[in-house]
């Protein structure tokens, strides 16, 4: 066998024999994600981190978003209970186009430790997107798929963005 037709055989080995399942499947998610934000035009929640007291929480919240410019952004993130009543909203009042993904924090929220809510992000284009977290301070926020019709009148509540800056 020539030297040169090892290679494949070690990569087409690494790639079928790897035991590092959480690598791949970080991987594989990362494409998915930038997939699913290029062939929809929405943007995602990715984190959201807490800190502050009971009825005075700041919410650190981590958006990847496809924006292109002012034609194009996540104009704001939001959070919201179960039942579908705002709590906050987050303005955003430009793009990020180079900043990718980017967190922005906001507050105070308030709400109860216990009480589940959702994060999830708007985009001024195409709405809101169906990639959310979801949790409680107490418990912890993981990442959730949720019907985009979901609340999807808090569109028209206030406040909203009054603009784009750039």
């Amino acid at each position: 066998m020539k030297p040169f037709h090892v290679i494949p055989f070690i990569i087409v080995w690494f790639c079928c024999c790897s035991t590092d399942k959480e690598n791949t499947i970080a991987i594989a998610m990362t494409k998915e994600m930038a997939m699913y934000q290029q062939n929809t035009g929405l943007a995602e929640v990715t984190n959201v981190t807490v800190s502050g007291g009971e009825n005075s929480y700041t919410l650190s919240v981590t958006l990847k978003s496809p924006d292109t410019g002012c034609n194009q952004y996540a104009d704001w993130w939001e959070v919201f209970d179960l039942d579908g009543n705002l709590i906050y909203r987050r303005i955003l009042t430009h793009s990020h186009t180079n900043e990718q993904p980017f967190t922005r924090t906001g507050g105070p929220v308030e709400i109860a430790a216990d009480l589940e809510i959702y994060v999830r992000v708007h985009m001024n284009n195409s709405g809101y997107s169906n990639k959310v977290f979801r949790g409680s301070v107490t418990k912890g926020f993981l990442a959730e798929d949720l019907d985009i019709e979901f609340a999807k009148d808090l569109e028209t509540e206030e406040p909203l963005p009054t603009g784009c800056d750039f």
